[in-house]
């Protein structure tokens, strides 16, 4: 069985099976965990969440060392 892509960009590991058989109140239930702990997250790392988000989103010239750098081999 294929999966489909993880936010996390993960590709392999272990699969994570959710029960077929859960009511709909079950389903809603767990997304409401879910979602609380991702708001504890955020309420908690926000700043340096934007701030890896914000990196990861330059291009990769703005995450190389400026020409002439010292730290450049070459």
């Amino acid at each position: 069985m294929k999966h489909p892509p993880q936010a996390s960009g993960l590709t392999r590991g272990l699969p994570l099976l959710i029960p077929d058989h859960w009511t709909p109140e079950q389903a809603q239930a767990v997304f409401e965990v879910l979602d609380d702990l991702r708001e504890r997250i955020w309420e908690h790392y926000a700043l340096s969440l934007q701030e890896l988000y914000r990196q990861q989103r330059l291009p990769d010239e703005a995450n190389q060392p400026p020409p002439g750098d010292p730290a450049e081999p070459f």
